[in-house]
Order: C-alpha cells, then sequence, then structure tokens
C-alpha cells in the first residue's frame, strides 16, 4: 500500500513522469521551428499556447512511457527510483493524470492555434508512448532508428503552429533531430548496456555489442553533419550558421571518433551529455542566423 504523500510530493512525482528535462528540450526545437517558420515576430499568443500545449502533450506522452515501462524501469538503476517502481504514484494514478494532461494540451492546440498542430501532435504522442514504446522497443536494436522520428518532430510542429503549413524547410529542422537522435541515445546504451541486458531490452549494444555499437555512433554522426548541410542548401540559413555547426559538427565528430578508437564509459557519457548540448546550440545558431545574419 502508498504511504501517505503530500500534495507537493505528489506533484513532484507526477512532474517528475514528465521527464521535464526531454520536455524542455521538445518544447526549445518546436519554439525554434516556430521562429524559423516566420520572418518576422511569432505572435504571442500562439507562441504561448502552442508551447504550452506541446509541452503538455509531451509530458502526457512521457508519463505513458513510464506507465508502460515500469516493470523495466525496476530492473535500471538510472529509472528504479521513478515514482511508479518506488509506488510513490499507482498505475491508475498515472493514466488518469497523463490523460488529462495530454488531453488539455491537444485541446489547447486544437481551439487556440490549429487543427493541423493537434493532429500532428497526436500523431506524434502515437508514434512515442505507443508505435515507439510498446512495439519497437521490445522488438528490434533499431527501436531508436526507427522511433526516433516521432522525437524529431517538435519543430515541424512549431512550424505548422505559425503557418498552417508543413514545408519542405520544417522536414530539414526535423531530420536533423532524426539523424541526431541514434549517436545520442546509443552513447547512453553503450555506458548503460549491463542494465539494458538486465531489463530485457533488446538495445544494440546488448544484441550487437559494445564495438558495432562504436562503428555506428560514428556512421551517424557522419550523417548528421551531411544532413545539417541541408539548411544552407535549401536556402534557409546562411553562412553563420555553417560556420557554427561546423564548430559543433567538429567536436560531435572528434567524440565520435574517440569512442569508436578508445571506448571507455566516462568518454560514453561525457558523448551522450555533449550530444544535448550540440543540438540545443545547433538550433540555437540556426535562429540567430535566421534573425540577425541572413541574407549574407
Amino acid at each position: 500500500m502508498m504511504n501517505h504523500i503530500s500534495f507537493g510530493d505528489s506533484c513532484r512525482n507526477f512532474l517528475t513522469m514528465c521527464k521535464p528535462r526531454v520536455t524542455g528540450l521538445i518544447v526549445f526545437t518546436a519554439i525554434i521551428g516556430m521562429f524559423l517558420a516566420t520572418p518576422g515576430m511569432v505572435p504571442l499568443n500562439i507562441l504561448l499556447a502552442a508551447s504550452i500545449g506541446i509541452g503538455l502533450a509531451s509530458g502526457a506522452a512521457a508519463a505513458f512511457n513510464c506507465l508502460i515501462e515500469q516493470k523495466i524501469d525496476a530492473r535500471m538503476a538510472r529509472t528504479r527510483a521513478r515514482p511508479l517502481p518506488t509506488g510513490q504514484v499507482t498505475s491508475s494514478q498515472t493514466f488518469i493524470f497523463a490523460s488529462v494532461v495530454g488531453s488539455s494540451g491537444l485541446g489547447i492546440l486544437y481551439f487556440l492555434v490549429n487543427p493541423l498542430t493537434m493532429w500532428l501532435t497526436f500523431a506524434t504522442f502515437l508514434g512515442y508512448a505507443v508505435i515507439y514504446t510498446v512495439f519497437l522497443k521490445p522488438a528490434t536494436p533499431m527501436n531508436i532508428v526507427i522511433g526516433g522520428f516521432s522525437g524529431a518532430m517538435p519543430p515541424a510542429l512549431g512550424w505548422a503552429a505559425v503557418t498552417g503549413t508543413v514545408s519542405p524547410e520544417a522536414w530539414i529542422l526535423v531530420l536533423i533531430i532524426f539523424a541526431w537522435t541514434p549517436p545520442h541515445f546509443w552513447a547512453l546504451a553503450l555506458y548503460r548496456r549491463e542494465e539494458y541486458a538486465a531489463s530485457g531490452l533488446p538495445m544494440l549494444p546488448v544484441t550487437h555489442g559494445e564495438e558495432y555499437t562504436r562503428l555506428q555512433i560514428l556512421l551517424y554522426t557522419i550523417i548528421l553533419v551531411a544532413v545539417t548541410l541541408m539548411p544552407l542548401a535549401l536556402g534557409m540559413s546562411g553562412w553563420v550558421f555553417v560556420l557554427g555547426s561546423a564548430v559543433l559538427n567538429t567536436m560531435f565528430m572528434r567524440y565520435a571518433i574517440a569512442i569508436y578508437r578508445v571506448y571507455s564509459d566516462e568518454l560514453a557519457k561525457r558523448t551522450f551529455r555533449f550530444s544535448i548540448w550540440y543540438l540545443m546550440w545547433m538550433f540555437a545558431v540556426l535562429l540567430v542566423d535566421h534573425y540577425f545574419f541572413y541574407p549574407i
């Protein structure tokens, strides 16, 4: 049975299940998508409503992920302290919470933004919470590649919020995150490989070994570097982005090459942490280029 938990503790538990750092990165990339979609400023009402709606839907998807994977989470050191495995919240409470939060987010998007953004967000929600978590993750070591599309969608959601359409430029932003996801996640999976083995999930380091995973990180990082050249080719950025992305790509390639040549768990941890900053700075440089330096 659950012990009595204060209202403040309950709020913190539910917030934890929304994975606020991941949700924050999702909202950040969606906001960048909003600003890149227009030559001027994003209307404040759209900016706020879209950010809140996407954030709520993302948090709900994360909570559903925790609900579905609670038994797996209990077997992994990284996740066993989450509220569900420790019994601080129940499955029924989590389901009700995620349903209310997700429905609220979708409602905000439908009525205060536009139906396209709502439907794209709903499809993204299903892609992560159902297709990836329920079907792909336990079925194939390429789960993060196939399922990475749903996690890459936020810039397109932001773009649709402002324009009511999803243009080729928006899909370039999606493609950057899609190519970034495998090296980002496999760095984590490498130094957590024993936990994933214990969980029974077929993660790449478990099914194909450390050396093969290190090679895949290097190859996907090369693909990522190539993809980040596409904004210039499509005419949506200038040389400021090229220079900024060159610095970031050089740093990421150094990590990928180092992991491939001589592996250590500490290096994998540093690569994983850097990859988060890499994505944030890559989109930030795109934004600076868009408003202050382009065209050159």
